[in-house]
């Protein structure tokens, strides 16, 4: 048994319809939805010009590794007919692993080709760590270095990773959290 903090956007199509199915997705099976997140509404990341995401954090449990919870994710993308054409371009549903924890609340740390735990960059950016506060307001960050509260890292963002990230004002029938 493992919890995972999964981060999910989209910014094509369903953006609403695609985030209710990974909650769906992640739902299904002896798999566990803890917490969601509400739906923010973030800028993209990168240097492609698209349309806003929008991005929701799930803390979720089940008897799944790292890179089970990372396949499951990936399978979802495909259900939502994901496409890998351009980095940091826009896409129907984007699902990354952000941090794992086993069945005694150690830490899970990560350094393959095929996943990095904790997310490499999950401390720097807004649109993982805004909506991963909301679903848990006591979540902590573990690195290799050390633990960092998420409301700490938050904190500690820079005005331009903070710029344009704002809760979608709509209900949304599978939000559940936070966890406590």
């Amino acid at each position: 048994m493992s919890t995972a903090v999964l981060s999910a956007g989209s910014n094509l199509g369903d953006r609403l319809g695609h985030l209710a199915g990974v909650v769906e997705g992640f739902s299904a099976g002896s798999d566990r939805v803890l917490a969601v997140s509400p739906v923010y509404v973030t800028p993209p990341w990168g240097p492609v010009a698209q349309d806003d995401f929008y991005n929701i954090t799930l803390i979720v449990a089940g008897d799944r590794d790292g890179l089970s919870w990372l396949r499951r994710g990936a399978e979802l993308e495909a259900a939502a007919d994901r496409r890998r054409e351009v980095r940091w371009g826009p896409r129907t549903l984007d699902v990354d692993v952000v941090a794992v924890r086993d069945d005694e609340g150690n830490p899970l740390f990560s350094a393959t080709e095929e996943l990095i735990l904790p997310h490499p960059r999950a401390h720097e950016r807004g649109f993982v760590l805004i909506p991963w506060l909301a679903a848990d307001p006591a979540a902590v960050l573990d690195r290799p270095d050390g633990s960092t509260a998420v409301a700490d890292l938050v904190a500690a963002l820079g005005p331009d990773e903070r710029a344009g990230i704002d809760i979608l004002d709509t209900e949304v029938p599978w939000a559940r959290g936070p966890v406590r």
